[in-house]
Formats: structure tokens, sequence, C-alpha cells
């Protein structure tokens, strides 16, 4: 059975490696203490890793999602702000011909934050292609905090009676992370996300954050910006005096 890898034993490592060779870690991984300030992002590894440990209580993940940082494990906890940083331009969201045929269709309903629970679940669930999520633990509690709180939705497509695609995310005036999404039905989560994005552009929305891109994404409109940019437009957005519902 593989060991669990646990804020312990990333710390134990460090400092082992470093008694036994010699050799500090070449970029040094803070670890969050109940209290601490989020790092600057300018300080993340290559990788976008920027500090372990701390917590996920509802000050600590608005004060992340605010300065351009999110959570991406659980257990251990681990914040990254990667460099450079994927968005989606509210402008420049790509809706294939096939797609919007579907959309204009009627066989989808879409609602918001209706079911918000059953979209997280499911995109924590294993799915073809992806057997492990980084969606666990105490995850499900931090972003259903977020959500009673204003500053978590979801976007659900629904088939009939049939959950059958979403979309959840975070927001912060007029800034939007999207966390994850799936679909039971082809092309549900994509429907889901087009009603997202149209909610945003109708209500002022300036930032839709998808933090790292995929080929699903690109293919979507996503694009690459440098990571001070990122927090600019981050800055910016924020401030906006507008409301997802």
């Amino acid at each position: 059975m593989p060991v669990p890898f646990t804020l312990e034993r990333v710390c134990y490592f460090f400092r082992w490696r470093f008694i036994f060779t010699g050799v500090k870690p070449r970029f040094f991984v803070p670890v969050l203490t109940p209290g601490s300030p989020m790092p600057d992002p300018s300080t993340a590894r290559p990788d976008g890793l920027l500090a372990i440990g701390g917590d996920l209580s509802l000050p600590r993940l608005l004060e992340a999602y605010g300065k351009g940082v999110f959570p991406w494990s659980a257990d251990p906890i681990t914040w990254w702000s990667p460099d450079p940083r994927s968005v989606i331009p509210l402008e420049g969201f790509h809706v294939p011909q096939r797609l919007r045929r579907k959309i204009r269709s009627g066989r989808f309903t879409i609602t918001f934050d209706n079911a918000f629970d059953r979209v997280m679940q499911a995109c924590a669930a294993p799915a073809a292609g992806r057997e492990s999520t980084w969606i666990e633990g105490g995850m499900f509690e931090a972003y259903g905090r977020l959500h009673r709180a204003g500053h978590a939705h979801s976007v659900e497509c629904w088939d009939g009676d049939t959950l059958a695609g979403g979309v959840y995310g975070v927001s912060i005036g007029g800034f939007f992370a999207g966390e994850s999404m799936f679909h039971h039905v082809t092309d549900a989560s994509k429907i889901a996300l087009s009603a997202l994005m149209d909610r945003l552009r109708h209500n002022g929305f300036l930032l839709f954050d998808t933090q790292a891109a995929t080929p699903h994404t690109r293919r979507l409109g996503a694009i690459d910006i440098p990571r001070a940019d990122y927090l600019k437009f981050l800055q910016a957005a924020i401030q906006l005096p507008v409301r997802f519902g």
C-alpha cells in the first residue's frame, strides 16, 4: 500500500534531505499556519506551487482567490498560482455551430444554484480518463461554506429530470473562477458553461479564470496570460459592484 502524501511527510522529506545531503531545496515552499498571510504569488515555484498547509476556512479561501491563489489538494492542502495563467475572455468564448443547435433544440433546461452539492459530487466522481480528482475530503465542506456565503455557484444542465452536466466555481465581485465541470450526456457540460458565460457577460463580470489550460478549454477559447497581467485584471474585477445572481 502506498504511503499517504501528507503535510507531515512533505516536511519530513525536505528536513532530512537537508540534514543528510546539506543541499537545500532549490525552491523553498512555505508552510502556512493559522493566521499567517498568503505569500506573494510571485514567489511561487516554476510549477505554480506557492505554499502548503493552513486551512480551508472561508476567510482563507477568500483571501487566496483575491490574491490569485487557489487550493489544489486537501491532504495536504496545497496552494497554487501558476504563471502563465489560463483565462477565457468573456467575449472570446467559442460556441461551435453544432453546440448552438443543441442549445436551441430545447432538449436541455438550465438552472443556477439549484443543486450545488450534486454538481460538486459529480465533478469529483471518477470518469473515463479521470480516475482520480483533487476534489476530496475537506473540499466539499469548504466550497459548501463558500456557496452558502454567496461566493460559490453552480450551473446545472438537465435532460428532463436527469442532471446531465454542470459546472461550479467561485465568484468575488466581477471575477469568476471555474473550478470543475462534468457531463453524463454528451455536450451537457459545454451547454452549462455556455449558460454560465452568458450570465457573466450579462451581469457585467470582467474575468473568467480557468487556472490551467487543457485541450478542451483551449477549443472553447482559453488563452494564457502572464501572471502579472492576470493579477492586474483580478484586482480590477474583484472591486466591481456586480453580483452573480
